[in-house]
């Protein structure tokens, strides 16, 4: 038996250490460094804005110092999500996705919050398991797509991956989060689009939503703050101190920035907190009061960047089940940024959907990297060398 001074003088020994084999796992000359700047761009003005908009609470610094935590949390996940070859998620995939819809379950055993079971605690992390399921349905929407070589012309396997996202979003639409619910409606058609759907599917799938909604309003299935967002969306002006109060103070903060904004802690309607939900939901009027248009153009600019990146890396997957996985995550991050960023406006209604890396949230920050993380992943292994045996 050889001593260990003799190992360490043995090459592929000591290649085999367990640093070595983690490190061999990163082909790191497909490291797409523009998507990481980018993100890491985006996150560092959401810490900065957070800071900006909590100052004045009582601790200063907690949503900022938590904001810091999720953002190392963030990043270890990011890196453990581009560490292994992804297409080993494929045979857990449906194992992952049952394990969600218990989570989903779980959340109606806590103590409702504002009237919703949304959030689980885990000592004092509030986890938000719908983040997670955004991800998660992508994962198994992707492998099922992927399984039929991206045909959904049949009306059998189209009805089958619908009933896929269906599940969770209707467990969503229960707790209740109306916004999360739409957008894993949004990334399905989108991934059904991409994966072969035909286009007369997607239309009867649209007049059944109609169908549906106006079921919903009719048997008031909706929430009544959620019948009165739609109802201000339409007339923004119906009930300025009431249901639409947070669209006005948006769009008031939003104009009092200008070119150039108020300054960092100079914005009148963010430090006064006239603006609800100014460091989750609203956060981008707080950008755009204090960092005025050149700012919220910057953050868009970013946005830009980040998804441009991301297709580039879809374009180049090596696998339908890369392209699948990665069109899941550019039309979660882009349907995120518009309606997030057109409520703020006026020119959406408001959904309660977070802004990516720059709302305050945990669950959503650790959710946002791990994407990036499985789409860098795919990036770092289009090529068959890059690719793990």
């Amino acid at each position: 038996m050889r001593t260990q001074s003799e190992l360490k003088f043995e090459p592929d020994l000591v290649d085999q250490s367990l640093p070595r084999r983690f490190l061999k796992r990163f082909p790191t000359r497909n490291i797409d460094r523009v998507l990481v700047l980018s993100v890491l761009a985006l996150s560092i003005i959401g810490i900065i804005m957070i800071y900006c908009a909590t100052r004045a609470d009582t601790p200063s610094t907690y949503y900022l110092k938590r904001q810091l935590v999720f953002f190392i949390l963030a990043l270890l996940f990011m890196v453990l999500c581009a560490g292994f070859d992804y297409r080993r998620i494929i045979p857990y995939s449906k194992f992952i996705y049952v394990a969600t819809l218990f989570l989903l379950l779980l959340t109606f055993v806590f103590p409702a919050r504002s009237g919703a079971h949304r959030w689980m605690s885990i000592g004092i992390f509030d986890f938000q398991p719908s983040e997670i399921a955004k991800l998660v349905t992508i994962i198994m929407l992707a492998t099922f797509i992927a399984d039929h070589n991206m045909d959904m012309s049949d009306n059998r396997e189209f009805l089958k991956a619908l009933g896929i996202a269906l599940v969770p979003m209707v467990l969503i639409f229960l707790e209740p989060d109306l916004g999360i619910a739409i957008s894993i409606f949004v990334i399905f058609v989108g991934m059904a689009l991409v994966g072969g759907a035909r286009l007369k599917q997607i239309a009867v799938l649209g007049l059944a939503t109609i169908a549906t909604v106006v079921a919903g309003i009719e048997l008031h299935l909706l929430k009544g703050y959620q019948l009165e967002r739609l109802l201000v969306f339409i007339k923004s002006d119906i009930d300025p101190y009431g249901a639409g109060y947070n669209l006005l103070q948006s769009k008031i903060a939003i104009g009092s920035g200008r070119l150039f904004g108020r300054g960092i802690f100079q914005g009148t309607q963010t430090n006064l907190k006239f603006i609800p939900e100014h460091h989750t939901d609203f956060i981008f009027s707080v950008v755009g009061e204090e960092l005025g248009f050149i700012g919220a153009a910057l953050i868009l600019f970013l946005f830009g960047l980040l998804l441009w990146r991301l297709l580039r890396i879809a374009s180049g997957a090596r696998d339908s089940f890369g392209t699948m996985l990665a069109t899941g995550v550019i039309i979660m991050f882009f349907f995120q940024v518009l309606v997030n960023t057109g409520m703020t406006l006026g020119i959406m209604p408001v959904a309660g959907i977070t802004l990516p890396f720059l709302s305050y949230g945990g669950s959503s920050l650790i959710v946002s990297f791990m994407c990036v993380g499985l789409i860098l992943n795919i990036g770092m292994r289009k090529f068959p060398q890059d690719v793990q045996s």
